[in-house]
């Protein structure tokens, strides 16, 4: 780690957020279950990339959304501390509402000055059933969530894959789709370690987007396909 006199400079906060959808279609054939588990699955892989980024403090939170939407895991969490309740599923799919819950916590007086852009996953099965399209609006405008890292996994075939490329918002990156539970688990924790490498490295003179360009993503097992 880098030091200065005085001492050693400390760690900038990473905030790592999961939008997830527990809809009631996510109770059909094993979804929340496969969700669960890879989250769980998910958490050493990212204890292993915070140690790995040590100017970095990786700080988790969790934000699902089905008849409106709630935090989680509401409190932004070291990942060395991070435990998973399990997620039950049932009612809408009120995308809208997560990205204004979202986008308050992502305002410059919430928001640490010395913050590096955060890294934001959602997850979902479906079609939003609210107002998506003006939240989505209204969130972009919000410099940190400009900023930031925003990736998407469906999962299953019936996901509306524009709005996963709309919350995305850079061409370079396209959305990731899960058909059975072991690409949700290969999925999510790329996504988690890759975005955590991404943010949390020096940018070039110049750059803009650390992702920019897209990783190499890992290649899912579609021989037994189940959603």
């Amino acid at each position: 780690m880098a030091k200065r006199p005085g001492g050693a400079l400390s760690a900038r906060p990473l905030h790592f957020v999961f939008l997830l959808d527990i809809s009631g279609s996510m109770s059909v054939d094993g979804k929340i279950q496969a969700l669960n588990q890879a989250i769980r699955e998910s958490i050493p892989q990212m204890r292993s990339a915070a140690r790995d980024n040590p100017n970095a403090q990786l700080l988790v939170r969790a934000l699902t959304f089905s008849r409106g939407a709630r935090w989680h895991v509401a409190d932004p969490t070291p990942a060395s501390e991070l435990t998973w309740l399990d997620l039950d599923a049932g009612g809408h799919t009120d995308l809208g509402a997560a990205l204004r819950l979202l986008g308050a916590e992502l305002t410059d007086s919430a928001m640490p000055e010395r913050s590096i852009p955060p890294v934001l996953v959602l997850v979902t099965d479906g079609y939003p059933t609210d107002d998506f399209q003006a939240a989505l609006q209204a969130f972009l405008t919000l410099p940190w969530a400009r900023r930031a890292v925003r990736l998407a996994i469906a999962i299953g075939r019936d996901a509306n894959v524009a709005v996963l490329n709309a919350f995305i918002a850079n061409p370079a990156i396209a959305p990731l789709t899960a058909n059975n539970p072991e690409a949700l688990v290969r999925y999510i924790s790329w996504a988690s370690v890759t975005g955590i490498r991404q943010v949390s490295m020096p940018l070039d003179a110049g750059a803009g987007h650390r992702m920019a360009q897209a990783p190499s993503v890992p290649l899912a097992d579609t021989s037994d396909d189940v959603w």
